[in-house]
């Protein structure tokens, strides 16, 4: 426990550190260096009150005890012994509230994503379930205040998506959501089944952090860029303007197509962010993979191939594979109530996370 305290204290002398930094004005008049500090200033911020809070905490429960050894009357003696108790229940709160900030930070969590859902197998059902997937994603999109924006769909003949990319902005969105990439599977009877037969179909999610200005470089010479007229709806526009961009990174071979806007500057924007993503998405998951190999654990393998949640409609049930949860409230989840499932995911990664440095302590 030494250890983990001269850690926090550390954290805490380091907090103050920042406050005095960020009121230096050769720091203030220094806009990069200015950002960065405070962003780290934001991140220690709970973590030092909590630090705080534990160390009032632990003061008052040595207070107690030395109250409770010192001849109270009966009245006084229950009232310091019911506040010690609470002061105890309060340490343990806070020692593992700590325990799980001090845990090692995902790098992305603070990131905004770029979320691509596909149909996969079952045809036009597939298709419907990558929709209603769209449909609970933004939904609880809405319910966190963040901002949903399409980058890029492809619609099918009975109002599906063969594949649908967005790009969600807010705060920590990559820290939710970092665990939906996988392979989603949806049994009900789709509306185009006369018979009323169950099918079983899926669709398949990829999560990938927004890669701006960061860890991937993309050199322009392992760019080709392709024009070409654009297809579908538009009108004259879109028959006379080669504004659609096709984008290669040739060390991967990763492809991105871009037509949804109308000039070929803004189809230009949004093909290099989704092909950074994607890229950057490519290397992350080989090492990964790699990572992965030499372990079992459920949650965050990247295997896209990997049922991750099965969604069953007649039963009203969804069921995270990972970890083993059903939760009898289908309609609530489709309606993007995904709190549940995403705090059970954040949970058992933490619990692992904890085990796994006990284990090496």
């Amino acid at each position: 426990m030494d250890e983990l305290f001269d850690r926090l204290q550390a954290l805490e002398d380091r907090y103050e550190e920042l406050g005095g930094l960020l009121s230096d004005p050769d720091v203030i008049s220094d806009t990069k260096r200015f950002t960065k500090l405070s962003k780290e200033m934001a991140d220690l911020r709970e973590t030092v009150e909590k630090y705080n809070e534990y160390k009032k905490v632990t003061s008052l429960v040595d207070e107690d005890l030395e109250m409770l050894d010192s001849g109270l009357d009966d009245d006084m003696y229950e009232m310091v012994k019911e506040e010690l108790a609470e002061s105890k229940e309060r340490k343990a709160e806070l020692e593992k509230e700590i325990e799980i900030l001090l845990l090692p930070k995902d790098p992305n969590d603070d990131k905004n994503i770029i979320m691509e859902i596909r149909g996969a197998a079952g045809g036009d059902e597939a298709s419907l379930f990558a929709a209603d997937l769209f449909g609970m994603y933004s939904k609880y999109a809405e319910r966190q205040g963040w901002k949903v924006e399409v980058l890029d769909k492809s619609l099918t003949e009975v109002g599906g998506f063969k594949e649908i990319a967005l790009l969600i902005n807010g705060d920590k969105v990559w820290s939710k959501l970092k665990y939906e990439s996988g392979a989603h599977r949806v049994q009900r009877v789709p509306v185009t089944e006369s018979a009323g037969r169950i099918h079983t179909s899926t669709a398949t999610v990829v999560v990938m952090p927004e890669e701006e200005d960061v860890e991937i470089e993309i050199d322009p010479k392992d760019i080709r860029v392709d024009v070409y007229r654009s297809s579908g709806a538009g009108g004259q526009h879109i028959n006379k303007t080669s504004s659609a961009v096709r984008m290669t990174h040739l060390p991967t071979g990763i492809v991105v197509a871009m037509q949804d806007e109308r000039s070929q500057q803004q189809n230009r924007a949004k093909a290099i962010q989704i092909l950074k993503a994607r890229v950057y998405d490519y290397y992350a998951s080989k090492e990964q993979k790699e990572y992965a190999a030499n372990r079992k654990s459920a949650v965050g393998t990247g295997d896209r191939s990997e049922r991750i949640r099965t969604y069953n409609y007649p039963q009203n049930r969804v069921t995270d594979h990972r970890i083993g949860l059903s939760l009898n409230k289908l309609d609530r989840i489709m309606n993007g109530e995904l709190e549940d499932v995403i705090d059970a995911l954040v949970l058992y990664e933490q619990t692992k996370a904890m085990e796994k440095l006990k284990n090496n302590g």
